[in-house]
């Protein structure tokens, strides 16, 4: 499937809606947590058993999007939403039936696996595109999309519980609802395939630079230099921070307040989770399009340094005001999304459009990293400090000062990046010289590679209009 080329006229602001119809589908993934009480209850499944599918989802989603990221940047943007498609609502339609049959390895295997894969392709499937069609504005473009992520839960939640209480909560009425998500989200993703386009010259758009100005560097030069991996220590942290929240939001807030004159009800914790999602989603755009202002190292400043100060505010005085425990919370968790939308434009910035939706993939390694650092961390001290006998705020004390060290690492990390030595650059097309080949490093197979990569640059280089 040949990349789709826009023809004269088009608009590049139907790309974002293309982009969100994947985002806000595969984005049901943080609402897995609305259908584990009727599994468990369905299937006689534990707590940790009820979970597996989503933790090897995300397992999956890093893996397939750092070894699918070259084949997405090699087939286009179609090509690689409709295997997101494909997977995500096969995983769907498998689970439909491992519930119908009451066989729970079903259930693992689509969501998890199946799923999971269409989960990783889809995530990275419209980065580069947008980042070619918003040369302009990099940050806003891929926060618009990674927006849905974020926000598909907000969707998906309220969605499944309502068809659970309309088909039952049984195993019959979970495959139901199963069933209805794969063939809705086949429908609503296919509208992104229909309307994805890749940019006809390269300048999408008047003033604005060239899509392949600057260097560009191939996702396999890109691991091999230290800004990907201060930027992988930066991401990793951040994401780190921010998760240690999210997936303890609830009981966290009532543990904080239970031994103070106003504890919080269980209510009033699924609130807070709620408004923590919602800054997390707002983050993505917001803090993304700050970034096309001051910068990506500017902003990610801000993202560890304000963080770190956050997360001291609440270990110093969260315990004794509330509105000052939610408005740090909320912030973190801001910057925790804004993270994820701004990366692939830090990236950009410093490895080009060529090849960036590969290096984003490999680069998600580090959430995979930090989606079992972050809540290990603070449910393994939480679980030590209350065996030793402590409660309320004291649980997560220890943990809240390992997390501003970790804070203090990614910063120092991100002001490690420098502009990319010129030795990893490719040629630009039609050059006969790389910058690669004189690498007192390099052998015969990295000037092959060289002279590979200068004629993919040829062959993706968008024709004039």
């Amino acid at each position: 499937m040949s990349p789709p080329v826009a023809p004269p006229g088009w608009s590049r602001w139907l790309v974002p809606p293309a982009a969100l119809s994947v985002h806000l589908s595969i984005g049901q993934a943080y609402a897995w947590s609305v259908f584990k009480p009727p599994l468990e209850s369905a299937l006689d499944l534990s707590g940790t058993q009820s979970a597996l599918p989503f933790q090897l989802g995300i397992v999956m989603l890093g893996l397939s999007a750092a070894f699918g990221g070259t084949l997405v940047e090699r087939n286009g943007p179609r090509w690689a939403m409709t295997v997101a498609l494909i997977c995500f609502s096969s995983g769907f339609l498998l689970s439909a039936l491992g519930a119908a049959t009451e066989q729970y390895w079903l259930i693992v295997l689509g969501y998890g696996f199946v799923g999971g894969i269409g989960l990783g392709i889809g995530y990275i499937s419209p980065v580069s595109t947008l980042i070619k069609w918003f040369p302009d504005r990099p940050g806003m473009a891929t926060g618009i999309a990674i927006m849905g992520f974020g926000g598909g839960a907000l969707i998906a939640s309220p969605w499944s519980a309502q068809m659970l209480e309309s088909f039952g909560s049984d195993n019959e009425g979970i495959a139901l609802a199963f069933l209805v998500h794969g063939l809705t989200y086949a429908v609503f993703m296919t509208l992104g395939v229909l309307l994805v386009r890749v940019p006809r010259t390269e300048k999408p758009v008047e003033g604005a630079p060239s899509i392949l100005a600057g260097p560009q560097v191939s996702a396999r030069q890109a691991v091999r230099t230290p800004q990907f991996w201060c930027l992988w220590v930066v991401l990793c942290m951040n994401v780190t921070a921010g998760i240690g929240i999210l997936e303890k939001a609830a009981p966290m807030i009532t543990d904080f307040f239970k031994e103070t004159s106003t504890p919080v009800s269980v209510t009033a914790a699924a609130g807070f989770v709620a408004l923590l999602s919602a800054a997390n989603m707002a983050g993505r755009i917001g803090w993304s399009s700050t970034s096309d202002l001051i910068g990506r190292k500017n902003i990610y400043r801000v993202y560890l340094g304000v963080g770190a100060a956050m997360y001291a505010l609440i270990a110093l005085f969260g315990d004794s005001s509330k509105p000052l425990f939610i408005l740090c919370a909320l912030v973190i968790l801001s910057f925790y999304g804004g993270g994820f939308a701004t990366i692939p434009a830090y990236l950009k910035d410093l490895f080009g459009t060529y090849q960036v939706g590969a290096i984003h993939g490999r680069l998600l390694t580090a959430w995979s990293t930090a989606g079992v650092l972050g809540p290990l961390i603070v449910n393994w001290i939480a679980d030590r400090q209350e065996e030793a006998g402590r409660s309320g705020a004291a649980l997560y004390g220890l943990s809240f000062v390992i997390m501003i060290g970790l804070l203090v690492v990614g910063f120092v990390a991100n002001e490690l990046v420098r502009p990319v030595d010129p030795r990893h650059h490719i040629p630009a097309p039609g050059d006969a010289s790389s910058p690669a080949s004189t690498d007192a490093s390099s052998d015969a197979s990295s000037d092959a590679l060289s002279e590979k990569e200068t004629a993919d640059v040829q062959r993706q280089q968008p024709e004039s209009a």
